[in-house]
């Protein structure tokens, strides 16, 4: 018995630590949006810096799939990129409703929160991709990096 568990244990190991990758991506992103073409093409538009193209292809996609977080993080982004805060605001908003640990929205909310002088709430979005960031991931580093020269930049 003592060695069926001991494998049973060393097999649980082997899996966490083998497959960080899957277990991290789960996270990232909700299922693929029903229009997946468009969220395709937005985000080519939005890699190109075209938000405004970005934007027509990620509405036709919210139309087949409103409830997709994806979708609503990069209309999101989009929106802050050119400028209008208030519906970047209310696109992270519904997708952090939609899946509150999606991990791009809550980069991108703290970063709209370091742009709009919000450092607690910056921070509190750090706290939330500790959680769930297990072994740690990418939106986490460059939160706290935009975090750190965010207060490299007022302290002084």
């Amino acid at each position: 018995m003592k060695h069926i568990l001991s494998v049973i244990a060393i097999s649980v190991l082997i899996l966490v630590f083998a497959l960080p990758g899957a277990v991290i991506a789960a996270g990232t992103t909700s299922s693929k949006p029903a229009s997946d073409s468009d969220y395709r093409k937005a985000e080519k538009a939005v890699d190109s810096g075209d938000y405004q193209t970005a934007l027509t292809h990620l509405n036709r996609a919210l139309e087949d799939d409103p409830k997709n977080a994806d979708v609503h993080n990069l209309l999101g982004y989009s929106y802050r990129k050119l400028g209008n805060t208030a519906k970047a605001f209310e696109h992270y908003g519904i997708a952090l409703e939609l899946e509150p640990k999606h991990r791009g929205a809550n980069e991108y909310l703290g970063e709209l929160y370091l742009e709009t002088g919000q450092l607690e709430k910056a921070e509190q979005r750090l706290e939330v991709l500790d959680q769930a960031c297990f072994f740690g991931c990418e939106e986490y580093d460059e939160l706290k990096e935009a975090i750190e020269a965010y207060k490299a930049r007022t302290s002084g």
